[in-house]
């Protein structure tokens, strides 16, 4: 089980994410655009640098739903591999079984 703690500060950065999803697209395809100028450019990085660094997409880590554990993750079930395979011996998981040949 992951500390109560780092499952809350995963949480407040997710909302930060969706909170400025927006207003980091629109800075963002500012930067990248060829009919924009340099100092518009410019003052959209700025503007995108002022914004809380937990806001970007790219510093979330995926964690297991049930215990919160970041390593061994799987991203189709949302779960970790243990409890995955609980889950899976319990028949919870449906059209997964237990390998055998």
């Amino acid at each position: 089980m992951a500390k109560k703690s780092m499952i809350a500060r995963e949480n407040k950065r997710d909302e930060l994410v969706k909170k400025y999803a927006k207003k980091r697209a629109v800075l963002k395809s500012l930067i990248t655009s060829l009919d924009v100028s340099f100092s518009e450019k410019e003052a959209a990085v700025l503007q995108l640098q002022k914004l809380p660094k937990d806001s970007s997409a790219a510093r979330l880590r995926n964690r297991c739903k049930l215990t919160g554990r970041p390593h061994g993750y799987y991203r189709k079930f949302g779960l970790c591999r243990n409890k995955l395979r609980e889950a899976v011996m319990r028949g919870d998981v449906p059209g997964v079984g237990k390998a055998s040949w």
